[in-house]
């Protein structure tokens, strides 16, 4: 299995990210090139370059775009797909994320517990619905796509 060696978020355009977002996306990114496991599936149709891959995510006229080149810079593979499966996992997120990062400031370690149990639930969906969404297209594990869920609600957020 290959991985992505380097991620990229193409948010121009976007409002800057809340301090809160921001960490969540260099979380995201740091843990993702520590480890990730990333492949293009290959193709009776046409040749796959193989990786490592640098991978840049973008929204562009409502479509996540993954756009892929090898590690050397050839094209590997692009693909859009539709953000609609992806809304109300996203907008559940960000309700969960915001209760979160208020309960941290004021309630009991218990209940902070609870509300990050939840928010973990819904991210578990939400990398859920990822790997549904890339079948066929990249080959990806459970923690990648999770870390990919958080880069995508990143670009969301503003989207």
């Amino acid at each position: 299995m290959s991985h992505i060696v380097d991620i990229a978020l193409d948010d121009a355009g976007l409002p800057p990210p809340t301090p809160e977002i921001e960490q969540e996306r260099k979380v995201a990114m740091f843990d993702l090139l520590e480890k990730n496991s990333f492949d293009l599936p290959k193709r009776e149709d046409r040749l796959v370059p193989e990786g490592p891959y640098r991978v840049k995510l973008s929204i562009r006229e409502k479509r996540l775009v993954f756009d892929i080149d090898t590690e050397d810079g050839q094209k590997a593979a692009e693909f859009h797909l539709s953000l609609g499966p992806f809304r109300q996992v996203v907008k559940d997120y960000f309700q969960i994320c915001e209760s979160y990062f208020d309960a941290v400031k004021t309630l009991p370690p218990s209940q902070i517990e609870t509300i990050d149990m939840a928010r973990r639930g819904i991210h578990n969906e939400g990398s859920r619905v990822l790997q549904e969404r890339l079948e066929g297209k990249a080959d990806v594990d459970t923690d990648t796509a999770r870390r990919l869920f958080t880069l995508i609600c990143v670009l969301h957020f503003g989207g």
